[in-house]
């Protein structure tokens, strides 16, 4: 009995949906990633963390998030629309359809110490202020991780 218990302790599960509601919505995620119009704009998720200076992930139309890029956003042009409201963060988790451009630099964060690509923003219309997650169902990440979509 000893032997089972010590056994189980060491099993390993992979995140993932937990419900049905879940599974549904991440299914129903996908699907709408997968009809997305091409063109030239990217999706955007605003990723709120108060410890970094990123902005969220950015993709392609019909791109997986798991593909998405952490971007830096240059506001020189164009502020973010949490900033624009002087409001930092508010918009966590928002979903957008951003038009713009990757610089082709890459930005030092520090309290990351990781280097992330360079995005300008034109514009930004919003899609969903309370989207499906596009991390591990039920992961809690710490105050100071950085988490990455897995669809």
């Amino acid at each position: 009995m000893f032997l089972a218990l010590s056994l189980s302790g060491c099993e390993t599960t992979s995140p993932g949906p937990t419900t049905g509601a879940e599974a549904a919505a991440r299914a129903t995620l996908l699907q709408s990633i997968a009809s997305e119009p091409p063109g030239d704009y990217w999706i955007g998720r605003r990723y709120y963390n108060a410890n970094y200076k990123f902005w969220g992930y950015i993709r392609r139309p019909r791109q997986s998030w798991k593909s998405a890029q952490l971007a830096v956003l240059n506001e020189q042009a164009k502020f973010a629309p949490d900033r624009a409201l002087n409001q930092m963060g508010i918009d966590n988790n928002s979903e957008y359809r951003i038009k713009g451009r990757f610089t082709g630099e890459t930005i030092y964060e520090s309290a990351s110490n990781s280097f992330y690509p360079e995005f300008v923003a034109t514009s930004f219309d919003v899609i969903s202020t309370n989207p499906t997650s596009i991390f591990p169902v039920g992961y809690r990440a710490s105050a100071t991780e950085i988490q990455k979509p897995d669809l």
